[in-house]
């Protein structure tokens, strides 16, 4: 099946919020889209929670569920415990009767499968030859130990997961049963497809609701009291769930509760450096554990969720669930996940091109989305980065060359705001206008130093264009062009200064006017004249006159 967490090509800002929550930066970046990397993603859902664009998109299963209803007659829905939480507005019995309309036969509690793995747990720490022994509840945290840490394997505790275990359990009672368990969980779709035969499909809480939605089931407001007294094990989804349904009475033992990605992965290298030992760790990779998963009530709090929880656990375990400790055994394998090494001159090659030339340009800042500069040289290297991804690096070389290019156009650019008020100026506008340095006039007004006739023009959707301006106060003849920018609420100036030129066509129509001048001298004193030579050369008046006054035209059109 395809990987159950997916980027869509479009819609991606390249704001880079998913690689910054990424704890094990599982997010590579071309063409400006962010896709996911699923050799080494842990499927925690940080990605998904965070995306401001919705990018992230979670497989969805409601139709593999319904092909199981047309070829199977016995299809069991598994509910996470967290269902108490999420649906805490209903009844157990309205949840019951929902899922049997949509063509469920039967739906328990996957908190069932929860109190044979707790049982397991118990029995490890009573065979005592185990130093550490890692919870193997949560499926994102056993793919951070298999695909990160797989030195820290040996640690987790070989048995199934509480879905894993509850699908056996059905199985073993009904072999023809179909299982589709239902939850908050990103990741138990991946449990589901890697461990084929147990588990048919994996719904996320989510994905129910639209599709009763698309049915027209509603689940009925309802008060009730959800709580039985053999429902010990409906603690698992909080933080210390696990490690209050469990005896923890081995007091060679220390037991510890670590909720987090980022908190694991410190425990899990404290424990591979040897600081801890003789410890049962209880470890999920959301904060506040499963109430908390990618898909629950984001508008409850973990406080909220864990109340829910707590008060509808009861005291003893749940009766059903049969099947023994030897049952759920399973090894965890390892997964080969290969990047390359970089050498410390690649490395470095990298952050020069990114222009760390100097250590002081080594921020860290963590803006494209890697804690420090090096790592992010590194992702680039292995191809999940480029170089552009860096904001500073982008910024300075954005201002570099835009300040090249400003500052060295002999044009005049200045750009005021809508209240008129001057924002910058370049030093080609400071010379056209007299003006010693930009700070002299920064934030005043341009009335102050123009007319600000064809700003406020401009300002009314008038396109002022290659508009020829003599200005005055400063004997500068200037060709303008101001652009009103909706946008950024500016107006742009350009200013081109055409003193020289104009002046130079003024002194050529002077020598124009005075060649007319000549030549209407030459017509009206010596026409006497001319017309002798004319008569002498055979030429008659007119002709001459013809000839003369044709030179006067061909010098007034030169004017």
């Amino acid at each position: 099946m395809d990987f159950c967490l997916q980027s869509k090509t479009t819609n991606c800002k390249n704001c880079y919020k998913c690689i910054r929550h990424c704890p094990t930066k599982s997010i590579s970046f071309a063409s400006n889209r962010a896709s996911i990397i699923s050799d080494t993603c842990i499927l925690c859902g940080q990605c998904y929670l965070v995306c401001p664009q919705e990018v992230k998109v979670i497989r969805n299963d409601v139709e593999v569920v319904k092909r199981l209803f047309r070829t199977s007659k016995k299809v069991y829905a598994s509910l996470a415990p967290s269902f108490i939480s999420y649906y805490s507005y209903t009844s157990l019995d309205e949840i019951n009767n929902a899922l049997k309309r949509l063509g469920f036969s039967n739906v328990e509690e996957t908190a069932i499968g929860a109190t044979i793995v707790k049982k397991a747990y118990d029995e490890m720490l009573e065979e005592k030859d185990r130093d550490v022994i890692i919870s193997s509840c949560c499926h994102s945290i056993n793919l951070l130990i298999q695909k990160h840490y797989p030195q820290a394997k040996k640690y987790l505790a070989n048995v199934l997961s509480p879905m894993l275990a509850h699908a056996k359990d059905i199985k073993s009672r009904d072999p023809e049963a179909k299982v589709v368990f239902i939850g908050p969980c990103i990741a138990k779709k991946d449990e589901a497809d890697s461990n084929v035969g147990l588990v048919d499909a994996v719904l996320t809480f989510k994905e129910l609701d639209e599709w009763l939605k698309q049915e027209d089931i509603a689940l009925k407001e309802v008060k009730d009291d959800w709580k039985k007294e053999d429902s010990k094990a409906r603690l698992f989804p909080t933080c210390g769930g696990i490690l209050r349904t469990m005896k923890c009475s081995n007091d060679e033992y220390q037991y510890l509760a670590i909720d987090g990605v980022e908190n694991s992965i410190r425990v899990i290298k404290d424990i591979l450096d040897g600081k801890i030992h003789k410890c049962f760790i209880e470890m999920s990779s959301c904060e506040g554990s499963c109430v908390n998963g990618p898909v629950s009530n984001k508008d409850k709090s973990v406080a909220s969720s864990y109340f829910d929880i707590n008060k509808a656990a009861g005291k003893e375990d749940f009766k059903e669930g049969k099947i023994a400790y030897k049952d759920i055994e399973k090894n965890y394998y390892s997964y080969a996940i290969t990047e390359a090494t970089p050498s410390e001159e690649e490395i470095e090659a990298v952050l020069v091109e990114m222009g760390k030339t100097e250590k002081e340009k080594i921020l860290n800042c963590g803006s494209c989305g890697y804690d420090t500069c090096r790592a992010k040289a590194i992702a680039v290297i292995q191809g999940k980065a480029n170089v552009e991804m860096c904001l500073p690096y982008l910024m300075e070389k954005a201002e570099s060359f835009s300040d090249y290019i400003v500052g060295n156009t002999p044009n005049g650019i200045m750009v005021v705001d809508e209240a008129l008020n001057i924002q910058s100026i370049n030093k080609s506008m400071c010379r056209i206008l007299n003006i010693k340095e930009p700070s002299y006039v920064i934030r005043k007004n341009i009335s102050t130093i123009l007319d600000p006739t064809d700003y406020l023009k401009a300002l009314d959707d008038c396109l002022i264009y290659c508009k020829k301006t003599y200005l005055n106060d400063y004997d500068k003849y200037v060709e303008n062009t101001i652009v009103y920018d909706k946008k950024f609420h500016i107006l742009i100036c350009i200013t081109k200064d055409i003193t020289n030129e104009e002046i130079a066509k003024q002194k050529h129509a002077d020598v124009v006017k005075k060649s007319l001048e000549i030549t209407d001298k030459v017509v009206e004193k010596n026409m006497r004249a001319v017309q002798e030579i004319a008569s002498l050369l055979g030429e008659t008046t007119a002709e001459t006159k013809v000839a003369l006054s044709s030179l006067k035209e061909t010098l007034e059109d030169d004017k």
